[in-house]
């Protein structure tokens, strides 16, 4: 199963920009790396057409519910399995920062070989896959810029995450995609709903006073 193909499923991914690193070699600490799956109450952009823009953030609240009973990490968010919470070669630990990974990728030659890829810093950023169960979109208005900012509350299952290497990732943008067609659209159109009422509104008010000899002013 590709990453459009997961899309369709109701899996999102998000790109951290937080680094992930290799911790320095020592006889207890060998193959280990540690970065943030993704942090707490940190607005990032996920579209901005100029006109319009989609912000986003985690509520550290989120994974309080969350499926998190059997989570891999991948390369990408495919192919081969690197570490898993079910054999304790992840953990994923939360504090009041964000959601932690801490990975041992020793027992695997391809794990070892990511590990020299981390460490050197070929690979250095990460990525999860999830699935949402509950959130919030608020709208504002900026210097004639329409901003929706949607606060995931609770994420229903965590599925993977993920070293990455390329600087963006396909599966947010077209996250970002699907929530734009989708919820946005519908709060495009309430908006648009809501202004079209006020200008009636107004309208009828303005008959009333002139059929009433009071003339706005």
């Amino acid at each position: 199963m590709d990453i459009n193909e997961k899309i369709k499923t109701g899996r999102e991914y998000r790109r951290m920009t937080q680094p992930l690193t290799g911790i320095e070699e020592t006889e207890t600490e060998s193959y280990n790396v540690r970065g943030y799956a993704t942090t707490f109450n940190e607005k990032y952009t996920l579209w901005d057409d100029g006109d319009v823009r989609l912000d986003e953030q985690i509520d550290s609240h989120a994974f309080d519910e969350c499926d998190m009973s059997d989570v891999i990490m991948q390369y990408d968010h495919e192919g081969r399995v690197f570490a898993r919470t079910s054999n304790d070669t992840l953990q994923l630990p939360i504090d009041e920062h964000g959601l932690q990974v801490n990975a041992y990728l020793g027992g695997t030659e391809i794990g070892r070989a990511l590990y020299g890829e981390i460490k050197g810093g070929y690979t250095n950023k990460m990525s999860f896959g999830f699935r949402v169960k509950a959130d919030d979109i608020k709208e504002e208005e900026v210097d004639g810029k329409v901003i929706y900012t949607r606060t995931i509350t609770k994420i229903a299952k965590l599925y993977d995450v993920s070293a990455v290497s390329l600087p963006a990732n396909d599966g947010t943008e077209i996250s970002a995609r699907s929530l734009r067609d989708g919820e946005i659209a519908r709060l495009e159109a309430e908006r648009l709903i809501k202004a079209e009422r006020t200008k009636t509104a107004k309208e009828m008010i303005e008959r009333i006073d002139r059929i009433l000899g009071r003339e706005s002013e």
